[in-house]
């Protein structure tokens, strides 16, 4: 009995890795434009050397999201468009309760993943239909509902709201 049993302990152990692998690769192909994000760490879902890499037209397939606001940045109401934060890092496979932000000038901030999931945070990508440049605060920006919620107008989560975002690391 104890021979057959080892064998079909093994055989159940392995199969919830398969369907994981295959909708891994389904769920996050290759970049095939220019790089806008990179997600590095602990996640499951690398798509090129045990990073996630994002270019726009992947980013823009996952949960598209538009929120009307103001900012502490810009004196008028926009509509910014992008997926929605929390979305992205599901799509890596992030496994850490907060990641680390990064800009392209090396600015870092931490944000929890309890946060992303209270609040509908995009990393928009347009604002007003138009793709935020370099000098905007682009290419990628980590936006808050502001206007939705009052609360969000504070000194920490201004510091959280990066612009110039490259970068991801989940501890």
């Amino acid at each position: 009995m104890r021979q057959r049993v080892l064998p079909l302990m093994f055989v159940l152990a392995s199969l919830p890795w398969l369907p994981l692998s295959a909708i891994a690769e389904e769920k996050l192909p290759s970049p095939s434009g220019e790089v806008l994000l990179t997600i590095s760490g602990n996640i499951d879902f690398p798509n090129v050397d045990g990073e996630a890499r994002f270019d726009r037209e992947m980013l823009m397939a996952i949960a598209p999201t538009e929120i009307r606001t103001r900012t502490p940045w810009h004196s008028d109401c926009a509509r910014y468009e992008g997926p929605l934060f929390r979305e992205v890092l599901a799509a890596a496979g992030v496994r850490s309760g907060h990641v680390r932000v990064r800009a392209l000038n090396d600015f870092e901030a931490e944000i929890s993943l309890a946060e992303l999931h209270d609040y509908d945070v995009i990393l928009a990508m347009s604002r007003n239909g138009s793709p935020i440049q370099i000098r905007e605060f682009g290419p990628l920006f980590v936006l808050y509902p502001f206007d939705d919620h009052p609360e969000l107008l504070n000194e920490s989560v201004r510091f959280r709201s990066v612009w110039h975002v490259v970068h991801i690391h989940a501890p």
